[in-house]
């Protein structure tokens, strides 16, 4: 097994700044820990509001969704990709990007758009109130291609680390079989097996347990 130790970045976790063109290991949990996907079409729902919101600010690279938290891999778009998307001048200027159409401020106002989709569709499926997702998401930057690999690795296994399944490669809400699939996908898949250098490599590498120490 490889531990890797990330307690020296816990205090930043909901702070670290979003930067265009950067990795970023997305996840969070429902409050208290509380189930937030009950049914297929939760999880479905879920990652059509991904779909819907996020992939116009980012590239998704790898995702587990399990009943009580998620984690997704995102590679935040470049500017000019952000700044086609807000339609504004000078985005690379100083003072735009600490403003409203900055880097970080684009992409969580797109994820709580999908937190608040989710949400109220799900309170009003369950009749409950209030709300259901942690606030503000935890991210951790991805430093090297290392920590990219291990990362994915790390988000296919998470399954079978939680012991939800046996075997993390027969989970269907994470992206480890798309992958392996030829079927059309909004994951960058053929990015992700580059890292890998081919498939038989990407499967091989699954084999190392990877356990990030949060």
């Amino acid at each position: 097994m490889t531990r890797i130790d990330n307690t020296n970045e816990m205090a930043d976790i909901r702070t670290t700044p979003i930067e265009a063109d950067r990795f970023y290991h997305i996840y969070n949990s429902g409050i208290n820990g509380d189930i937030i996907f009950k049914s297929d079409y939760n999880y479905f729902f879920f990652f059509s509001k991904v779909a819907e919101f996020l992939v116009s600010v980012c590239d998704v690279y790898a995702y587990c969704l399990m009943s009580n938290h998620f984690h997704l891999l995102v590679k935040i778009k470049s500017d000019f990709e952000l700044e086609s998307l807000v339609k504004v001048q000078n985005l690379d200027n100083a003072s735009e990007r600490i403003g409203l159409h900055s880097p970080q401020n684009i992409f969580s106002k797109q994820f709580a758009r999908i937190f608040n989709s989710y949400s109220q569709a799900f309170n009003k499926e369950n009749n409950r109130h209030g709300a259901l997702i942690e606030s503000p998401f935890k991210r951790k930057a991805i430093t090297s291609d290392e920590y990219l690999i291990n990362t994915i690795i790390y988000i296919h296994q998470n399954p079978q680390n939680h012991s939800i399944v046996d075997d993390f490669s027969k989970y269907k809400f994470s992206s480890y079989q798309s992958m392996l699939s030829n079927s059309k996908t909004l994951l960058k898949r053929d990015e992700v097996i580059d890292l890998f250098d081919d498939k038989e490599n990407f499967i091989l590498s699954h084999k190392k347990i990877i356990d990030f120490n949060f």
